[in-house]
């Protein structure tokens, strides 16, 4: 937003004015000044992602974790993490509550977690690779977060 306006309280606003800064942001000195010493040249523009926003944390049937598609220690072909219920993801791995196995998700939120396996093995299938995976459930709703090829041993890169 420019300097001395206020900011918007209808989203849609707020929405439109983050998508103009980011584009807006492409010709600025700065911007132009670390493409040339980086030498990237050739491209026509910038993105924006936008994304909703999920919460963990609405209730007890609203949960997030952390997961693989094998066991990154021995490579076991078995879904390997953890989550909690009615928390946000940096709680799982803060250590500021005890998270619970991931396979224990199936009793709380059978259908998420049944959606989320189903995804996970869709995910490893078309990566070809192991998979680490964050998601959020927010009422009951499965939101898959994020996936990346997971790190492992050496043991469990040869199973």
């Amino acid at each position: 937003l420019e300097q001395g306006k206020k900011f918007p309280s209808d989203p849609y606003e707020q929405l439109h004015a983050c998508v103009k800064a980011v584009f807006g942001s492409w010709m600025t000195p700065r911007a132009v000044k670390y493409r040339e010493i980086n030498n990237v040249k050739s491209l026509l523009g910038t993105a924006t992602n936008i994304q909703t926003m999920v919460f963990g944390n609405m209730g007890d049937d609203s949960g997030t974790g952390v997961a693989f598609s094998r066991n990154p220690s021995t490579g076991e072909n078995i879904l390997y993490g953890e989550y909690l219920i009615n928390a946000q993801g940096e709680d799982v791995v803060a250590g500021i509550r005890t998270p619970q196995p991931i396979f224990r998700m199936k009793e709380v939120l059978p259908a998420a977690y049944d959606k989320f396996l189903q995804n996970v093995e869709k995910l490893e299938h078309y990566f070809k690779d192991m998979q680490d995976v964050e998601f959020t459930v927010e009422k009951g709703k499965l939101w898959m977060l994020q996936c990346r090829n997971g790190k492992r041993t050496g043991t469990a890169a040869i199973k």
